[in-house]
């Protein structure tokens, strides 16, 4: 088998460039910009993924709040709920206390003219 040298990862460039001052130095100001660049594109992608992640934190925190509303909303309907039905019961309560008052007082007064004309009878 043939091995080809100019694809071989052992083969080595010795070949040097000889870079003239002015253009060296916007080689090294290219390379310095790339550089923070570079750094700078790291912290924005961190920012992002902490700013992903206190959306996400806060879209769970709203579902949340939103599943105590509901519930707190679930809870203040069977309050009125019962409310209503305790304030039906207490009509009806009292309707029947004033029926059975009447029919009390009527008693007396049939025990009362019964008495009378018991008294009468016998006089």
């Amino acid at each position: 088998m043939m091995s080809w040298n100019s694809f071989s990862q052992n083969a080595i460039d010795s070949t040097q460039i000889q870079l003239t001052k002015p253009i060296a130095r916007l080689v090294i100001k290219d390379l310095i910009q790339f550089d923070g660049l570079s750094s700078e594109m790291q912290v924005m992608q961190t920012i992002l993924t902490e700013t992903n992640n206190k959306l996400l934190s806060q879209g769970e925190l709203v579902a949340n709040l939103k599943t105590q509303v509901e519930n707190y909303q679930s809870i203040i309907d069977k309050k009125d709920q019962q409310f209503n039905t305790q304030e039906q019961l207490s009509k009806k309560l009292q309707s029947e206390l004033k029926k059975s008052k009447l029919k009390t007082k009527l008693m007396g007064g049939a025990g009362l003219i019964v008495a009378v004309g018991a008294a009468v009878l016998i006089n």
